[in-house]
């Protein structure tokens, strides 16, 4: 059982943007470069956060995206179903097909189990997670590397 690349990047880049939430709106290409995700894929993901009222774009120089609200108000199992993403530890996706087209023994067990991970994401907010120590470590280590390929670049463009 496994939260799928979908989930799991969408909730990475949701919770790079309320981070950085003091600063303004946020490139999708500064969350590119920050948590290693692609460009693209996070385009595709933020029309879905978007269209799910999870974050707001603004356009223009110095445009981007911000939450849509408050981090305190954004929960972890949100985001996940906004792409379109579920937890599931059914063998079967649900689908009841388990053993050889008919529904397992454990079917009901691992449905309550993904009924018990959804319930857990869902206590978990943006700002629960922002508040973490280990999250701020990370995110500092990150704008540090960050700001040394920034410098690097001006240096070697100088040249």
């Amino acid at each position: 059982m496994r939260l799928t690349t979908k989930g799991r990047y969408a909730v990475t880049a949701m919770l790079d943007l309320a981070l950085h939430a003091g600063r303004g709106p946020i490139s999708l290409a500064d969350i590119s470069k920050r948590q290693g995700i692609s460009l693209s894929y996070l385009e595709q993901l933020f029309s879905r956060l978007r269209q799910s009222g999870l974050v707001s774009s603004v356009r223009g120089p110095g445009g981007g995206y911000r939450l849509a609200r408050d981090g305190s108000e954004i929960f972890v199992a949100q985001i996940v179903d906004a792409v379109n993403e579920s937890v599931d530890a059914t063998s079967c996706g649900g689908n009841s097909d388990c053993a050889g087209g008919e529904q397992c023994l454990t079917h009901y067990l691992w449905c309550d189990l993904s009924a018990q991970i959804h319930s857990f994401l869902s206590g978990i907010s943006l700002a629960d997670l922002v508040a973490r120590a280990e999250v701020q470590e990370v995110a500092q280590r990150q704008e540090m590397r960050q700001t040394v390929e920034e410098e690097t670049v001006a240096v070697l463009g100088g040249l």
